[in-house]
């Protein structure tokens, strides 16, 4: 078994927060109308992508219908639908959409995590849920020597920040900083509250993913 591996396996596995782990099952069982003939996932989301990365994105938690239901991040909803196009366009993935598991997407030279793994209610976290899952970012900070890293949001903004020992600059989209060789660049998440207000645009998160793409190694 791969480090990558083992790593999704403990989160998978993970137990830490019995208020997130009662609603994802929760979600699960009653399910929404439209995906009633699903199997809903329920558990802690592990990360996507290329067991050989050098770029790490990181967004902020499963969506109760979107990877709570697939067991995939960020497949299955709209925020899906933007990333996925993003980085379709940059040639790190096969393909521009997401919609389960087995639909055939690759991820080249990048993997996905989040500071939640699991769906919390109203897209909501807690401050002791994302630190109790902290430990899963530093240990997917450890598995690899990244080059690159895009935080989604002002949340995962600061706590990659966090985890690597450093005190935040100001969040904004198209934020930059610095850890070392490790280049962090910030853009607004893809949530449909950012992309229906326009707050977010396709050629506004295409130009982050860019620079991003730009300091990967490959």
């Amino acid at each position: 078994m791969t480090q990558y591996e083992h790593l999704n396996n403990q989160i998978i596995s993970c137990e830490d927060c019995p208020r997130l782990r009662d609603w994802c099952q929760e979600v699960a069982q009653t399910k929404r109308k439209s995906f009633l003939t699903d199997v809903y996932w329920g558990l802690p989301v592990p990360n996507f992508g290329d067991p050989e990365a050098t770029g790490l994105i990181v967004g902020l938690a499963p969506a109760a219908h979107g990877a709570n239901r697939t067991g995939r991040m960020f497949t299955g909803d709209r925020s899906g639908d933007w990333l996925y196009r993003a980085l379709y366009k940059a040639g790190l993935a096969n393909q521009p959409s997401a919609t389960h598991q087995d639909d055939g997407l690759k991820l080249y030279r990048v993997m996905i995590t989040a500071t939640c793994h699991c769906a919390p209610p109203d897209n909501k976290p807690t401050p002791d849920e994302i630190r109790a899952c902290s430990r899963h970012l530093q240990a997917t900070l450890a598995l690899r020597p990244w080059s690159a890293a895009l935080a989604l949001g002002s949340i995962a903004w600061n706590e990659l920040h966090r985890n690597l020992g450093m005190k935040a600059p100001k969040f904004t989209h198209g934020a930059k900083s610095r850890c070392g060789d490790l280049a962090l660049f910030a853009s607004f998440h893809p949530s449909q509250q950012n992309t229906f207000t326009g707050r977010l645009t396709e050629e506004m998160l295409d130009e982050v993913v860019a620079e991003f793409v730009r300091c990967l190694k490959k």
